[in-house]
């Protein structure tokens, strides 16, 4: 059985991101899981200072306004963002699933290490000025509650989180 490596992503991943993550083991076989969460219900403040930071001012306009996506467009976003990433790894010569977690991806992440097989977890997004100067991001929450490595790289970067 092969190991693998859970790719938690908020967005497609571009593919330098995906070349970083094929980089980690390039000779072992690995197979790739992506997780997108069906985004939401981020909370306010947090997201409004995000975008701001990222000079987004009408996406933190129509949030501050109560302009969220539905659950039916949230999973369609989703899907979308999966099949990206799926064709990103298979660009790279790799093989790649996907999955739409909820608002939250915790639950899937802990439910996919209980499964046994997870060598490690690689964590994209873009930076978060709240929640990763206060270690609430999904990579900060990943580390403390599961007990496998957890990188957390931020996205069309080399940055880490």
């Amino acid at each position: 059985m092969n190991d693998t490596i859970l790719v938690l992503t908020e967005d497609t991943l571009a593919d330098s991101d995906v070349r970083q993550i094929v980089d980690l083991h390039p000779d072992d076989e690995i197979a790739y899981r992506v997780l997108v969460p069906a985004d939401t219900d981020r909370p306010l403040i947090p997201w409004i200072v995000d975008a701001l930071s990222l000079g987004e001012l009408r996406e933190a306009w129509n949030r501050a306004t109560g302009h969220e996506p539905d659950r039916t467009q949230a999973r369609q976003t989703a899907a979308e963002q999966i099949a990206g990433s799926v064709a990103a790894f298979a660009a790279a010569g790799r093989l790649a699933t996907g999955e739409i977690t909820e608002d939250d991806p915790l639950p899937a992440l802990r439910s996919a290490v209980a499964g046994g097989g997870v060598r490690e977890i690689v964590v994209v997004t873009y930076p978060h000025a709240v929640e990763d100067t206060f270690h609430t991001d999904w990579a900060s929450r990943a580390r403390d509650e599961l007990h496998v490595p957890v990188l957390h790289l931020y996205s069309g970067t080399s940055r880490l989180g």
